[in-house]
């Protein structure tokens, strides 16, 4: 979809330079002069100004978005790594929470990152099942009855590490869907399209001239294409890697 919705921002970015070549030959005379021009260049500066300053917030703001997911993802991936580090050195009694842990880790990476799981479908976070196993593993982590001093230190760490995992899954929910409203991008582009229609109404008609103005808008629709990219972490070309969360289950099955 992110690709598709780039070509056609190309295309329309370029199709409106094309209009403003063909809009210069169909004008009379009168309306070429000097000062015409000058005042189509000072208003396309102001929106150029205003669109350059649009678009570089947009990609900013999606790639901070993009860095925050997956370091929330690769800390989730680490307190899962830590609470079966916990459960290890409890020992045999909390053998039950490790196994409702690797059900939980298992379901959640095959959830955000289906295309590795057996069947193939959207993303998705907020798993029903997933938060079930997790809170099962919660209690089951709350049960447990520690003898001496160590356990007890351990049972504690434990239920603080789980609450952590809680928390950055909800975080993660809630930060989940795409933050980039259309109605945001369709006035971007058509800032775009009117600033590229200036650009071929003060251009002269040579090959170099469309060559030119087509790779532009090329570059218009990929830096559309990377905020569009960004906007949805676990999906598409630029997506988040599952490489922590398989390092987890890795180790939890060793």
């Amino acid at each position: 979809m992110e690709l598709a919705v780039s070509l056609v921002v190309s295309v329309c970015v370029f199709a409106g330079a094309a209009f403003g070549i063909c809009f210069n030959a169909w004008l009379p005379k009168e309306h070429l002069s000097k000062e015409t021009q000058d005042v189509v260049r000072l208003g396309t500066g102001i929106i150029s100004v205003l669109a350059s300053l649009v678009l570089g917030l947009l990609v900013a703001t999606t790639k901070t978005s993009f860095d925050q997911t997956d370091t929330e993802v690769k800390g989730l991936a680490t307190d899962i790594i830590m609470l079966d580090r916990a459960r290890r050195d409890y020992g045999p009694p909390s053998d039950d929470a490790r196994a409702l842990l690797h059900e939980f880790a298992e379901r959640l990476k095959n959830q955000i990152w289906p295309n590795e799981a057996t069947t193939a479908k959207e993303p998705r976070l907020n798993d029903l099942a997933a938060g079930v196993y997790l809170q099962r593993t919660r209690v089951a982590i709350r049960a447990l009855v520690p003898v001496g001093t160590a356990q007890t230190e351990l049972r504690t760490d434990a239920l603080q590490i789980v609450g952590d995992i809680v928390k950055t899954r909800w975080l993660l929910i809630e930060q989940s869907g795409r933050s980039v409203r259309p109605v945001f991008m369709i006035v971007l582009v058509a800032w775009v399209v009117l600033i590229f229609t200036s650009f071929g109404f003060n251009a002269p008609r040579n090959a170099t001239v469309f060559v030119a103005l087509f790779v532009c808008s090329l570059a218009i629709g990929g830096a559309i294409f990377l905020i569009l990219e960004m906007d949805s972490p676990f999906d598409g070309f630029i997506a988040i890697s599952s490489k922590p969360m398989r390092n987890a289950l890795h180790y939890l099955n060793t």
